[in-house]
C-alpha cells in the first residue's frame, strides 16, 4: 500500500500508481488531508475502485470492430459474417456511445427495441455479442439485462411415411442422396454440400468439412464449427451402393440451392411442409424412440451437449405417439380388467 509524507505545509499527500501512456509516462493520482490516515484512505480507496473504471475512448461500435477483428483468424466464416451483420445493421443505438459511457440502461433500450422486431433467440444471440464486448473493454461491468422469455419452437417432425413418399420422389434425382444421408445421418446441408468422396469408405462417411458463406457472401468449404463435428457415420448398405463409384463432390448443390429444391420436392409429395434440417430431427427422434442412448446420437450427429436433445430432437411424431398411447391405453385397461374389476367369488 501506498505512504503518505508529510508537506511543508503539515498536510499528507500520497501517490498512487494509476497507468502508463502509450509514450511509457507512469501517471499517478495525488491525495492531500490534513491527517497521514485519511490520504492513505482516499488513496486505497481509489486503488480499488480502479479496476471498476474504463479509460478507453472507444465508441462501442470500434470495441466490436477491434472484437470481430481480433477474432477473425480463429472463427467460422459464418460467425464473423453474422457479426459484421449485426455491426452494420442492429442493435445501432449504441454504436456511437463511448465504452466508458455506457450504462445498464442503455443496454437494456437496445435490447427492448430489438425485441420488438426479432425472436428471443436472435435478441440472446446480439445481447451475447454486446456482452463479449464489454467483458473484452469493462471486465468489471456486471449486466443484468432483462432479456426475453425462451419461445418453444413450433417444429413439425416428419413421420416414416413422410420421409418414405420423399425417398420415392427423389430418386435417381440430385436429391436422393442428401435425403438419405440427412435422414439416416444425420448430417447438416453444409456437410452434405462439402462431402467428398475421400472421405467415404465403404459404409462409413467422415464427416471433416462444412460448406458455410464468408463474409463476401461466398460459400466456402472449411472444418467443422466444433470438435464434435468433426465425425464417423456408419450408414446402412442402401445409402452405401448410392454412394459408391462417384468422385470427388458427393453433390454439386450448394445449401441454399439444397432448400430451393427440397421445397419444391415437398409441394410435390402433397405432404405438410418442413425445413431439410427437420430431417435430423427425424433422424435423432426415430434413434431416441428405438432405445438408443443419448451419447451414441450426440455422437453421430455432431452435438456437443444433450441440450438440442432435450429441447428439439425429443419431440414424439404423430404416428410413434399413437402407437405409444394404444400401447400405454392396453396396457391400464388389462389392469383394471384383472385386478379393478374382477369380483371374489363367495365360498
Amino acid at each position: 500500500m501506498a505512504k503518505a509524507k508529510k508537506l511543508k505545509s503539515g498536510s499528507w499527500r500520497c501517490l498512487v500508481y494509476d497507468y502508463t501512456d502509450p509514450e511509457g509516462k507512469r501517471h499517478y493520482e495525488s491525495f492531500t488531508a490534513d491527517s497521514r490516515k485519511e490520504a492513505e484512505f482516499l488513496a486505497a480507496q481509489f486503488a480499488l475502485d480502479k479496476k471498476d473504471r474504463c479509460r478507453s475512448k472507444k465508441t462501442f461500435g470500434q470495441a466490436l470492430d477491434d472484437y470481430i477483428a481480433a477474432r477473425e483468424p480463429v472463427l467460422s466464416p459464418r460467425t464473423i459474417r453474422n457479426y459484421k451483420y449485426i455491426r452494420n445493421s442492429e442493435i445501432q443505438s449504441i454504436m456511437g456511445i463511448p465504452i466508458a459511457d455506457l450504462t445498464q440502461e442503455h443496454i437494456q433500450a437496445v435490447i427492448n427495441d430489438d425485441a420488438s422486431v426479432h425472436s428471443p433467440k436472435t435478441v440472446r444471440d446480439h445481447h451475447g455479442l454486446i456482452a463479449a464486448v464489454l467483458k473484452t473493454e469493462r471486465p468489471s461491468f456486471a449486466l443484468n439485462t432483462v432479456l426475453p422469455k425462451p419461445v418453444r419452437p413450433d417444429l413439425h417432425i416428419p413421420s416414416d411415411s413422410d420421409v418414405q413418399k420423399l425417398i420415392r420422389l427423389s430418386s435417381d434425382t440430385e436429391m436422393e442422396i442428401p435425403i438419405l444421408l440427412a435422414a439416416f445421418g444425420p448430417m447438416r446441408r453444409g456437410e452434405i454440400c462439402a462431402l467428398q468422396s475421400d472421405c467415404i469408405e465403404n459404409n462409413t462417411v467422415h464427416v471433416m468439412r462444412n460448406m458455410v458463406k464468408d463474409q463476401n457472401g461466398k460459400w466456402v468449404t472449411k472444418s467443422p464449427k466444433t470438435y464434435s463435428g468433426d465425425r464417423y457415420i456408419e450408414f446402412p448398405d442402401i445409402v452405401a451402393e448410392k454412394l459408391h463409384g462417384i468422385n470427388g463432390r458427393i453433390t454439386c448443390l450448394t445449401p441454399d440451392a439444397l432448400t430451393c429444391r427440397f421445397r419444391r420436392l415437398i409441394r410435390r409429395a402433397g405432404i405438410k411442409p418442413f425445413r431439410f434440417h427437420d430431417l435430423r430431427h427425424y433422424s435423432a427422434s426415430i434413434q431416441h424412440a428405438l432405445g438408443v442412448p443419448d451419447a451414441y446420437i450426440m455422437a453421430r450427429g455432431g452435438w456437443r451437449t444433450d441440450t438440442a436433445l432435450k429441447s428439439i430432437y425429443r419431440h414424439t411424431m404423430d404416428d410413434h405417439q399413437k402407437e405409444m398411447n394404444e400401447l400405454a391405453n392396453s396396457h391400464f385397461s388389462e389392469l383394471c380388467n384383472t385386478k379393478c374389476n374382477t369380483k371374489k367369488k363367495s365360498p
